[in-house]
């Protein structure tokens, strides 16, 4: 390839992040000409370089990579979709926008010759999506169980390791930059779970929809739940995980799980991710690093600029399999269970309950239950007070 004249959406943390880390590398022949940005302020490139016309990068001919990095998904995914079907190769961050979308991108690639990347988006510096996409096959492949989420793992690190309390450990967090004002996105799951709708594209070649996908997240752990996993000899990670089950299908979710000393996950602290990849020959494989920030982030970024001077693009081989996996609802979790209502109890359909306690005003039970049975109560969990963790 010619050399590559970088059109960039967004110069926030990691679109700062990239310009600096761009500075510094000899691997590729590459260079921002354009940066596209909502607002006005003082910045620490050329003011030549910036621009508020969002329609100026596309139309630029020089431009033959555009790198989008901006938040919102709405945004993204015009930039992205017409930037693909303008002819040009693009970088995108935006897990939210690309979960959403991939089928219908995946088909202009195809159309166009165009080259989509984004392994940026989910887990930062760790190569998790060119690894799937090239190097595990799906026939060998078990599952991938992650903390992919580094805000959510920032503050479950401070409460176990450190004693805090939940909002001293958000405050903290959203002090140094690792949780936004508004941490929802975070802490309920929907940044691990947009995470985990790529990687099981990669993964397994299946295409899933985000709200066919159990989500819980942390936003509702307590003392009480804290206590009881110590006393269990373990600590909460938020996970995501997508396994393969009988029958050629795979299930998923995402939600606090109970992790033992004896699993790679448990060491993985503060800001960072961490991926297990389990296949029925090599057994267990460990990819671990920063998930966020500005300079991991950016460098990921980086990696798929590089790839794209070499011509690389996605095969997506796995859909082409003959026997692709479905998708199942049908796995057993054993759950640990805190509420307060019996009304709010009698919502989950538990197949066998082997422990419950019932006193001070707090109740919980551990028993097991059927994927399906969470899913069909997603919409109202979030504003239930209750806890659950897969045991």
């Amino acid at each position: 390839m010619e050399k590559l004249n970088i059109g960039l959406y967004g110069f926030g943390v990691v679109g700062q992040g990239l310009y600096e880390v761009l500075q510094n590398s000899k691997t590729v022949d590459a260079e921002i000409v354009s940066i596209c940005v909502k607002q006005d302020k003082v910045r620490t490139v050329e003011q030549a370089l910036i621009t508020r016309d969002q329609t100026k990068i596309i139309k630029n001919k020089e431009v033959n990579i555009v790198v989008e990095l901006i938040d919102d998904a709405d945004d993204a995914y015009r930039i992205v979709k017409e930037a693909l079907l303008a002819g040009k190769h693009v970088v995108s961050g935006n897990k939210k926008m690309l979960a959403a979308h991939l089928e219908e991108l995946i088909d202009i690639q195809k159309e166009t010759g165009s080259s989509l990347l984004y392994d940026a988006s989910a887990c930062g510096s760790i190569p998790i999506i060119r690894n799937l996409e090239e190097y595990y096959d799906n026939d060998l492949l078990l599952s991938i169980t992650g903390i992919l989420n580094g805000s959510s793992n920032y503050i479950l690190t401070k409460i176990f390791r450190d004693g805090q309390d939940y909002d001293t450990a958000l405050k903290e967090a959203q002090q140094l930059g690792f949780a936004e004002s508004n941490p929802a996105f975070d802490v309920n799951g929907n940044d691990a779970l947009f995470k985990l709708v790529i990687i099981t594209l990669h993964a397994f070649g299946v295409l899933v929809h985000p709200d066919d996908i159990f989500r819980f997240g942390i936003a509702n752990i307590s003392p009480f739940d804290v206590q009881f996993a110590k006393e269990k000899g373990a600590n909460i990670k938020l996970v995501g995980k997508v396994m393969k089950t009988e029958n050629n299908q795979v299930a998923l979710y995402v939600a606090p799980q109970f992790v033992t000393p004896n699993k790679y996950i448990y060491n993985v602290e503060d800001e960072y991710n961490g991926v297990v990849i389990k296949g029925a020959y090599y057994d267990k494989q460990f990819m671990f690093g920063k998930g966020a920030g500005a300079y991991p982030t950016g460098s990921a970024v980086l990696s798929d600029i590089t790839a794209l001077s070499h011509h690389y693009k996605y095969e997506y081989k796995k859909l082409k399999y003959y026997k692709k996996p479905s998708v199942s609802e049908d796995e057993v979790l054993k759950i640990y269970l805190r509420y307060q209502r019996d009304e709010d109890f009698s919502l989950f359909q538990f197949e066998d309950i082997s422990e419950k306690y019932s006193g001070n005003g707090i109740k919980y039970v551990v028993g097991t239950i059927k994927l399906s049975g969470l899913i069909a109560l997603q919409e109202r969990l979030d504003d239930l007070p209750v806890f659950l963790g897969v045991i």
